[in-house]
């Protein structure tokens, strides 16, 4: 029996409830709901509807080789043979975007095993594959995806005072400098309430960060100066919300500015300005490669970016092209110096 699904938003308590057509994928992501964010609930239906739509077929009749077919379906060309990523070289789906679809697919087989009222007797996603050495049983170890290990991008200093100068308002600056400066994700540069802004204290507070983690992050006084310019001179004053960064115009005027409209603006400065490529993530990239360059400690980094791991904030080391050339100079000239008192 095949299955299409069709991703809505239906009306409910608290809020739109995402819904796929199927009573299974339905009850999960009611618990994804429960146990997660919005953004995190809608990536969760929106890679269920993607892997449905291409297997067509009911989750308890899917095996591993509809989980290995649809591997082979993601990483087939999408703009011709020819045509590869610069990122990554690939030409396919990125593996990264393919590894957390994976994931996603595993958690609703995961969370039907636990519930134990289906047929289901296994995962159908595999955990890897196996590799067998002479002599030896085979050995579950080669991932089913293998993520390449790139850096993320930053921007130039050039490219900066390009961006800047091709910003239109106080507000649309503002946001710019609270990623740039302060290393704010998207989503809490948008979250922003008007009493998480603490100007004496140079500081904000991230009532919604990434995860629900909250925390209280220090930032330039560039950043008060544009805002206070933006509060007093743009923000509608009749605007009924408490979120700091609103529409000026239109008839979502002094309503929250959305997450399309925030990458419509850093999309039109981009444009503008002269630049291949920009993203929001980007300017948080070359916040935290900036800071890390003028000498500022891994864990203040950590602490200032929200990582809950220091393993997420070791990447800076790698953008910051001072420490590594640091680093080689003093274990060269370490090795110079026993080569020459030796006799």
């Amino acid at each position: 029996m095949g299955f299409v699904p069709c991703l809505v938003r239906a009306s409910g308590e608290g809020g739109g409830l995402v819904r796929l057509g199927h009573p299974l994928l339905d009850a999960y992501l009611e618990l994804v709901a429960a146990r997660a964010r919005p953004n995190t609930v809608l990536a969760t239906a929106f890679d269920l509807k993607v892997f449905f739509t291409l297997i067509a077929k009911d989750p308890l009749e899917v095996t591993s080789v509809d989980v290995l077919d649809f591997i082979k379906a993601e990483r087939a060309p999408r703009r011709g043979v020819g045509v590869i990523r610069i990122e990554d070289a690939e030409t396919g789906l990125s593996a990264r975007t393919i590894k957390r679809r994976l994931a996603t697919i595993a958690g609703l087989y995961e969370y039907l095993l636990v519930r134990g009222d289906s047929a289901l007797v296994r995962n159908p996603v595999p955990r890897g594959l196996a590799a067998r050495r002479p002599g030896q049983r085979a050995v579950r170890g080669v991932p089913l995806i293998r993520t390449p290990h790139t850096l993320p991008r930053v921007i130039d200093p050039d490219e900066v005072d390009a961006l800047f100068g091709a910003l239109r308002r106080h507000r649309d600056r503002a946001m710019v400098e609270a990623m740039l400066l302060g290393g704010l994700r998207r989503c809490e540069v948008l979250g922003l309430r008007l009493g998480d802004v603490r100007p004496g204290e140079r500081r904000l507070f991230i009532a919604e960060g990434k995860g629900g983690h909250q925390r209280i992050v220090p930032i330039s006084s560039r950043f008060f100066a544009t805002l206070a310019a933006y509060l007093e001179t743009e923000r509608p004053s009749g605007a009924g919300t408490e979120r700091v960064f609103v529409v000026l115009k239109g008839p979502r005027r002094g309503q929250p500015l959305s997450a399309a409209g925030l990458d419509e603006i850093v999309s039109g400065a981009r444009g503008r300005a002269g630049l291949a490529r920009l993203t929001c993530h980007q300017l948080r990239h070359t916040c935290f490669t900036r800071l890390r360059e003028a000498g500022m400690a891994l864990e203040a980094i950590q602490a200032q970016a929200g990582h809950r791991s220091i393993e997420s904030t070791r990447i800076y080391l790698h953008l910051a092209n001072d420490w590594l050339a640091g680093e080689y100079r003093r274990a060269s000239e370490a090795i110079d110096a026993q080569a020459i008192g030796e006799p």
